[in-house]
């Protein structure tokens, strides 16, 4: 059995962007729940992160935005305090700030960064996040897609600057581009990014034109897991040997789930199960089983609690 770290925050509950929104706190509850009742939680070793540092950020993210995301952050503190009803701070659309959402995301960020901490100490072999909000569609200057900042680029970018390391992987399998994840990283020689999602989607990019430190593979709309399995063993998996990364981080979306109705893909538990043996067998035999999972996507309540349960039995070797 492997010593695996799980680490959550409770300001991710807080965090929510109105009524009806996909992302919502819920979502924690599914994988806590599931985890819960499959006596898998019990195996884990818990951690209540702490916020990131706004030093850590901005090893990912400009100041501009930093500066932009606190400064709706103290509009709706300063509406609270004058006795308001919590409001909300549009970004897009789709992404939306409550007075909870910039804690939620600096202890998201915390979680990644304090997961590196403690693989990279020797004191977890790997670790799993639960936090929310997700991060990959956050870029350097810009946030989007439901994400504020980008937890995964940050964690990769701290193994490298604060710990030292020369080479870091990323693996995205969420059903969107991790296009903020690409805007961070692209051109970074120590860091290779390997992913899949469904093309063309939100957010409609990814298909080509990419550094060399990028691997992406687009796939259409139902494309099932046996089409993914055989793409990431003649694609990702030979890419991360050549490269033989010291550590390895996860944004883990389980939006290409069948029953996901975000995404249009045909994946099941087994699928994320059989990814993550890959993962960890890459892990293995380059980066002293060293991996950080970090989630992302994944909005059916059931199969996100399931497919996390598999990717974590992985993880965990139970």
């Amino acid at each position: 059995m492997s010593k695996t770290g799980y680490f959550t925050h409770p300001s991710g509950n807080r965090h929510e962007m109105g009524p009806g929104h996909p992302e919502c706190p819920q979502r924690l509850d599914a994988i806590n729940d599931r985890l819960l009742a499959t006596g898998l939680l019990d195996v884990l070793h818990g951690y209540e992160a702490s916020a990131a540092s706004l030093t850590v950020v901005a090893q990912a993210h400009s100041i501009d935005l930093v500066e932009k995301l606190q400064a709706l952050d103290a509009g709706l503190q300063a509406a609270l305090v004058q006795g308001a009803r919590p409001g909300y701070a549009a970004l897009d659309p789709d992404t939306t700030m409550n007075p909870w959402t910039w804690q939620a995301a600096l202890h998201a960020a915390g979680a990644t960064v304090a997961a590196t901490d403690a693989v990279l100490r020797g004191e977890l072999e790997n670790a799993f996040c639960a936090v929310r909000p997700p991060g990959h569609h956050a870029c350097h200057g810009k946030a989007m897609g439901f994400c504020f900042i980008n937890h995964v680029a940050i964690a990769a970018r701290h193994a490298l600057e604060q710990h030292g390391l020369q080479r870091v992987a990323i693996v995205d399998f969420d059903v969107h581009h991790g296009n903020g994840t690409e805007d961070i990283v692209s051109g970074d020689e120590r860091i290779l990014m390997v992913s899949f999602f469904q093309h063309p989607f939100y957010p409609y990019s990814g298909a080509e034109g990419s550094a060399d430190n990028i691997l992406n593979l687009p796939v259409p709309a139902y494309t099932k897991g046996e089409t993914v399995r055989t793409l990431i063993s003649q694609h990702w998996l030979p890419r991360l040997e050549a490269f033989a990364p010291e550590m390895i981080f996860i944004s883990a979306g389980f939006d290409a789930h069948r029953e996901d109705d975000l995404g249009q893909m045909g994946l099941v538990e087994a699928d994320y199960a059989w990814i993550t043996q890959q993962i960890k067998a890459v892990a293995a035999k380059f980066a002293k089983g060293r991996i950080v999972s970090s989630l992302e996507g994944g909005y059916n309540l059931g199969a996100l609690g399931r497919s996390v349960e598999a990717h974590i039995r992985v993880l965990a070797d139970v």
